[in-house]
């Protein structure tokens, strides 16, 4: 079996446009997946940079970047190699500092997870840290104008990272756009065992595949002054106001997530799938969606068709999403995705009670809920 490379697949290396921070398998199987299928992929590379671990940026560098990405369906397996990505490093590269000062790049993205936007007292995240030392070297080397475009589930990201970015620099100009995002592909964690049983997947020997579900969705607001892929190819919508896009996908995919993640493992379920099969995590989940269904009713949203999906979605059998994995960070995905379904309930004259219910068998997460509204 040979290893992954450009030159046994004969693929060209584009060059280096854009710069990711947050490497893993999410943006993997999104960002990188989106830019692989842009009409003009042959313009924008990526280099990607780690946060912290250099394990999974040193295993992609060893094979010039590629990766089988396995579309996992419920009866059968899609895979691709993907080559968007170019560069690869640890994140306390310098090479970091290079990339992003160079007059040819144009866009930053990012995945950091929610924690990374929050300040330990005057500690910033490792993440923002870097990123705004890199763009004050960038406004000081006069690199023209770029964009930045989070990824991550937080309500108006791009304003949420404008914010954290101002605290550490006053001196952020207007040369720096702020893109707001609504992402949407479930993508879990693969153990040691899943990662050999992928390795030869797409007929290469490959050490870094990725799995994830055929469903994606990118929804963006805000401009790039200084060009961008032409995500919409690969079926990316940019829109005027995203924050509709936003909540449908932060209440309904995430706040249901939340809620199998505090329900499901006591009794005795370990996935997404085996949870939603079970009938009492799923009418806590299809409860909460009939409250939070009745604040989403902006043109365009199609809930139906969008809850359907979810359905088919959640009973994929072969997606191992583990309810582990998504109970991280609790208080913050709570906040975001349930609270806010809770308090437009009560700002109609209704109790939340499916809401709360949901909560019931998880006492922690029953306080966040208490100590933020007061008595449930």
């Amino acid at each position: 079996m040979t290893l992954l490379s450009r030159a046994a697949l004969g693929l060209d290396t584009p060059p280096v446009r854009v710069v990711h921070l947050g490497l893993g398998n999410f943006h993997r199987a999104h960002q990188a997946w989106y830019t692989e299928h842009a009409g003009n992929r042959a313009e924008w590379g990526i280099a990607a940079f780690s946060v912290r671990s250099a394990g999974l940026s040193e295993r992609l560098t060893a094979q010039d970047g590629l990766y089988s990405l396995v579309e996992r369906g419920p009866e059968a397996d899609r895979v691709e190699v993907i080559g968007s990505l170019v560069e690869t490093h640890a994140g306390d590269s310098p090479r970091f500092v290079e990339v992003l000062t160079a007059p040819t790049t144009a866009v930053v993205t990012l995945t950091t997870t929610e924690g990374g936007y929050s300040f330990d007292g005057d500690t910033p995240p490792l993440a923002l840290g870097r990123l705004a030392r890199g763009l004050e070297a960038r406004r000081r080397a006069n690199a023209g104008p770029i964009a930045l475009v989070p990824c991550d589930n937080l309500p108006s990201n791009g304003e949420a990272l404008r914010q954290a970015l101002q605290r550490l620099d006053p001196g952020l100009d207007d040369t720096v756009s702020f893109v707001s995002t609504s992402v949407d592909r479930i993508t879990p964690r693969l153990t040691a065992a899943e990662l050999v049983g992928l390795r030869t997947a797409s007929g290469w020997d490959d050490d870094a595949p990725v799995v994830t579900e055929p469903f994606s969705d990118w929804v963006l607001q805000g401009v790039f002054p200084g060009g961008r892929p032409q995500w919409e190819t690969g079926g990316a919508r940019f829109v005027d106001d995203v924050e509709p896009f936003e909540r449908r996908k932060l209440w309904l995919l995430n706040g249901a997530h939340t809620i199998l993640a505090a329900s499901g493992p006591g009794r005795g379920h370990e996935t997404v799938a085996a949870a939603f099969a079970g009938p009492y995590c799923a009418a806590l989940v299809t409860g909460f969606w009939d409250e939070a269904a009745r604040h989403l009713t902006n043109a365009g949203l199609d809930i139906p068709s969008y809850l359907a999906q979810l359905r088919q979605r959640f009973a994929n059998p072969r997606i191992a999403h583990r309810l582990t994995d998504i109970a991280d960070q609790a208080p913050a995905k709570v906040r975001v995705r349930l609270l806010p379904v809770l308090r437009a309930e009560r700002q109609a004259g209704r109790t939340g009670a499916a809401t709360l219910r949901a909560l019931a068998d998880a006492p922690e997460l029953l306080a966040i809920l208490t100590a933020t509204e007061g008595t449930p």
